[in-house]
């Protein structure tokens, strides 16, 4: 619980985050996190992608952690990198269309971050990567797609959902697919397990 009572806060609101933690049958409270997600970009500015989602994931993990001391809070984050350019969740149709447009065909590098901290200090960290093939997308499916989809993939920072329509983007995926989903689930639960959320 938040009050007072030691336990686990995801530090989000990310339905898809929620979703995953909720079908492994983990107990937690969900509460959104008070970062500047462009100013903690802008402090590490040049850094590897999977060095920034880390740097946010912590820092979501760390703010939440400051007003809840005696709970272990998970932060976590997702990061786009296409033909050398850094995507952030598109601002507009407009903007999620243009994305579909420069992911066509190409490669997505994907990298989801996730931190534990307690006591305002970061316990744990960990970062998946995965490489997602795009194909070819038409304007006429990129304006269907997103007639669809639309704006619940404007809190995707690849404009998809893996578990929803936005499979439909791609040729071939490598990497885990809880990573692909946002979180790297896995890694997270063996976590949860070393600090006593979860049964060994």
């Amino acid at each position: 619980m938040v009050d007072g009572i030691a336990g686990l806060i995801l530090a989000s609101r990310s339905a898809s985050r929620i979703a995953m933690l909720q079908a492994a049958g983990v107990t937690f409270t969900a509460a959104p996190a008070p970062v500047d997600e462009r100013a903690v970009e802008a402090v590490i500015a040049g850094a590897a992608p999977g060095a920034i989602a880390l740097a946010l994931a912590e820092a979501k993990a760390l703010a939440v952690s400051a007003l809840h001391p005696e709970a272990l809070v998970l932060g976590s984050d997702s990061l786009v990198v296409s033909r050398g350019r850094r995507f952030d969740k598109p601002a507009c149709r407009d903007e999620a269309a243009a994305h579909l447009r420069w992911f066509s065909g190409g490669v997505i590098e994907l990298t989801s971050a996730a931190a534990l901290a307690r006591g305002g200090v970061v316990v744990w960290r960990h970062a998946g990567h995965a490489r997602l093939q795009v194909r070819a997308l038409s304007e006429g499916f990129i304006a269907s797609y997103l007639a669809a989809e639309w704006p619940e993939v404007g809190a995707c920072v690849g404009v998809f959902r893996i578990e929803g329509l936005g499979v439909q983007l791609f040729d071939g995926i490598e990497g885990e697919h809880f990573t692909v989903l946002g979180m790297p689930l896995l890694a997270v639960l063996g976590a949860l397990r070393q600090h006593g959320i979860l049964a060994v």
